[in-house]
């Protein structure tokens, strides 16, 4: 079978289901083919559930189609997202015989407006790192040179999209684990503002900072998608009850008058000098379209890492107390040396982190005030190779954990909306990814700006070469 239709977007896939130029089945069929040759080198699936979506693609009708934008499109869902009767492993040994009872708030969401999961995908272990490496599960790789990282944590979603086995998938990004791999696989990743997603029937890695996510093709299905999984949820004490939006409204406005606020230092800091290229391009682009570029001073970011670390590993200690006791030889060296972190960590230093946390997000609002979106890189490096460890730049050596997540990991603390995208390829033959950030339960302008820039041819990467 030839590589089309698995680099359509959600929206022309819709086309040819509704024009009857091919059937859910059908489609349900390819795609499930892709995911049986691909998986071996993509490691994107840990649990395949094709033999489920066929099931429910031949009771879909005609009129189910035209019901809603998602009907009969073959997705994919992080391995930390349960789904009813079905393994959620979190990437880990710990959870190989964990079965989940019920749906997530998102799959429950996705379930009714007729999307049809394709299985679980892989991850860092419980989520616990960048780059997305796993012991047991295999490390996914890029699709744009399988000797690269997909990045992490959500590398199986990532991997999924870009590979063509899924048009899109769900995430979770608690310092860019969405947003990052998305970047380095030349595809859209949406971190909505938090609480405007539950994480209802998630695993959790750390309370604070978890946030659900989508990786895409296109800003059009990441808006498309935020409509179907948007709610509210009592059993998440983050989630926020506000009226359902139409993402899909904002896009093709344009972007005339809107301000741009663009970092004064650390977002544009030791990064690859053909991403900062990238992000020239992309700054004259928006002024010749009408918007303003503004300088802008977000809070002081040195020691941000810590504050984040501080309160991620005592919150995710907090979450695998109990399994550490009865299976703790179950987890892998990595994560237990970040559990055993976690219970260094006085009461007295995740306080004072949390209240920087606050600092953080009443600063960052306040320049919501001068400007519309944010615009920064999205990862200051391309895809590195699988089993780099540290990355040089500027005569400084950096974890590439570290290095992954510098420019998105800030706004999983504050909570503003982000997403990246591609703008450009580097020498390398890899994409170069941007990042926007908004006001608080701003999504549509952040997608109106979005949009605005993928309409650019310039800024149009090819597909990889996977076929």
């Amino acid at each position: 079978m030839t590589a089309y239709p698995a680099f359509e977007d959600i929206r022309s896939l819709r086309t040819l289901l509704t024009s009857g130029k091919i059937s859910v089945p059908e489609l349900v069929a390819f795609f499930a083919e892709r995911i049986d040759r691909h998986n071996a080198v993509s490691r994107a699936f840990i649990t395949v559930t094709a033999a489920e979506a066929a099931e429910e693609a031949a009771t879909l009708s005609k009129s189910d189609l035209s019901r809603t934008p998602l009907a009969g499109v073959p997705y994919a869902s992080k391995d930390l997202i349960d789904i009813a009767g079905v393994k959620t492993t979190a990437g880990s040994r710990v959870f190989h015989d964990r079965i989940a009872r019920e749906d997530a708030f998102v799959i429950t969401r996705l379930r009714g407006a007729g999307a049809l999961s394709m299985g679980k995908t892989n991850l860092h272990e419980f989520a616990y790192g960048a780059t997305g490496e796993n012991e047991v599960y295999g490390t996914c790789v890029n699709a744009y040179d399988t000797t690269r990282l997909a990045g992490g944590s959500s590398s199986g979603s990532a991997a999924a999209v870009a590979f063509g086995l899924v048009p899109a998938a769900l995430g979770t990004d608690t310092g860019g684990s969405v947003r990052a791999p998305a970047a380095l696989n030349g595809l859209v990743g949406l971190k909505p503002t938090i609480g405007r997603v539950p994480t209802s029937g998630i695993v959790p890695y750390c309370w604070t900072l978890d946030h659900v996510g989508i990786i895409t093709r296109t800003i059009a299905d990441s808006a498309d998608l935020l409509e179907a999984i948007s709610g509210h949820d009592t059993r998440d004490p983050a989630s926020v009850n506000l009226p359902f939006e139409t993402y899909s409204d904002a896009l093709g406005r344009g972007i005339s008058g809107i301000k741009v606020g663009i970092p004064a230092d650390f977002f544009f800091d030791r990064c690859d000098p053909q991403i900062l290229d990238a992000l020239e391009g992309v700054k004259a682009h928006l002024v010749q379209r009408g918007a303003e570029l503004v300088p802008v001073a977000l809070p002081d970011m040195e020691q941000t890492r810590t504050v984040s670390l501080t309160v991620q590993m005592p919150e995710a200690l907090s979450a695998h107390s109990a399994y550490l006791e009865t299976r703790g030889d179950l987890y892998s060296a990595d994560f237990r040396a970040g559990l055993a972190v976690g219970q260094c960590i006085l009461a007295e230093h995740y306080v004072k982190a949390k209240r920087f946390i606050e600092t953080y997000r009443q600063q960052t609002s306040a320049l919501f005030d001068q400007v519309d979106v944010i615009l920064t890189p999205a990862t200051p490096e391309i895809a590195q190779k699988v089993g780099t460890v540290n990355i040089r730049r500027d005569r400084i050596d950096e974890a590439i954990g570290n290095a992954i997540t510098r420019y998105t990991s800030f706004f999983n603390m504050t909570g503003h909306p982000a997403l990246t995208m591609p703008c450009g390829m580097h020498s390398e033959g890899l994409p170069i990814g941007l990042q926007l950030v908004g006001r608080y339960f701003d999504e549509k302008t952040l997608f109106r700006v979005a949009f605005d820039i993928e309409r650019n041819a310039a800024f149009s990467i090819p597909l990889p070469a996977v076929d």
